[in-house]
């Protein structure tokens, strides 16, 4: 047996303004409880407002870490996304959400820090160093990410090619990327409409990939990001279908 050693909280020494911006954050016991009830709150809703139908499940790996990637039409993607995991899974899951966007102001950051459990991804800043956090704490903390990898959400209603940075987070690893996707949130919650109408929306899970044999360079994650794109797209094509 290792002998016990204490380890002191990642965001020990951030304020909390910089605590709810930070990939360092932790999760604490208000926090935990906070997002639990409010995805507890958002499955009742989906099914009743929306008549949430989800497929393949099973394809969900039991722990993480893994990333769930799925195609982006509306700011009701992330919460579905979240609702659809287990409570157990809910624990660790991370949406990464556009920092412009949800963490701009102390207010948008606690509510996305606090509510949602997200982390944020500063699209016009983010370097080498920012994806190297997220990395870290994909892998050493066995998270749960929910990403977009179009980079944003679509303003027509057509899918987006994949930007590379999901490849930077799980090339030469052994982290399962769980396609989904999505159909009807974009008619639901278009970008130019404040509330959502009451439409159908489905969800598809597809099968679980890796790429630990997939370099960790520019032509690894062009690879990574067709691969999933197209996968995406033959799970959109299929709900569509259904």
């Amino acid at each position: 047996m290792e002998p016990w050693q204490f380890q002191p909280a990642r965001d020990t020494g951030l304020t909390p303004a910089e605590r709810f911006r930070s990939v360092r954050r932790e999760t604490g016991l208000l926090e935990s409880l906070a997002h639990h009830a409010c995805f507890s709150l958002l499955r009742s809703y989906f099914a009743v407002a929306h008549r949430l139908t989800i497929a393949g499940r099973e394809n969900v790996p039991p722990h993480g870490p893994f990333v769930l990637a799925a195609n982006h039409c509306s700011h009701l993607d992330a919460l579905i996304l979240g609702a659809a995991l287990t409570a157990r899974h809910r624990e660790r899951a991370f949406p990464i959400a556009a920092g412009d966007v949800f963490f701009q102001s102390n207010v948008t950051s606690t509510f996305s820090a606090i509510i949602l459990n997200a982390l944020p991804m500063w699209r016009k800043s983010c370097g080498p160093h920012a994806l190297a956090d997220l990395r870290r704490k994909l892998q050493e903390e066995k998270a749960i990410f929910i990403i977009f990898p179009e980079g944003g959400r679509t303003r027509n209603g057509s899918m987006m090619p994949f930007k590379h940075g999901l490849g930077m987070l799980v090339a030469e690893t052994n982290v399962p990327v769980v396609p989904c996707g999505l159909v009807g949130t974009f008619d639901a919650l278009p970008p130019h409409r404040k509330f959502p109408r009451p439409v159908r929306i489905k969800l598809v899970i597809g099968d679980a990939r890796q790429f630990a044999s997939t370099a960790n360079d520019r032509a690894g994650w062009s690879e990574i990001a067709a691969n999933l794109e197209s996968c995406v797209r033959d799970l959109v094509a299929q709900s569509r279908s259904a």
